[in-house]
């Protein structure tokens, strides 16, 4: 029985580790400059990305085809997002954390779509000068 505990423990650290990590990646990944090309694709009209423009980021990167490099789903940064967004409207107490998170989620899909749609131009003129 002490093993299973103990294991159980060592199960939830370790995911409670991975979480933390995967946050502070995307918040480092979010400080990213955002492109004029992703926030004009995106149809955003301010100068910076806010929570609300997640989806519109993700239709960009999903029309995007894959010529070169990693493609990711964002499956993950969906649920989140998704429960984030969730909380933000049920509980009124964290709806400032929620929108923080949200602009956090949506910078960080617009700087892999930037760094996504990047990979593409340079395959396609690498493609071109053959």
């Amino acid at each position: 029985m002490i093993p299973a505990i103990l294991f159980s423990i060592s199960s939830v650290a370790l995911g409670q580790f991975g979480f933390y990590y995967w946050r502070a990646m995307l918040r480092v990944n979010s400080t990213q400059p955002v492109s004029e090309r992703v926030r004009l694709a995106a149809g955003i009209a301010t100068s910076s990305v806010g929570g609300c423009d997640f989806r519109a980021i993700l239709k960009v990167h999903d029309l995007a085809p894959t010529l070169e490099g990693p493609s990711s789903s964002f499956r993950a940064l969906q649920v989140y997002y998704g429960i984030v967004e969730t909380l933000g409207r049920l509980v009124p107490g964290i709806a400032v954390w929620a929108n923080a998170e949200l602009t956090t989620c949506s910078r960080y899909l617009a700087a892999l779509t930037d760094r996504h749609l990047e990979r593409n131009l340079a395959c396609a003129a690498a493609l071109r000068g053959i």
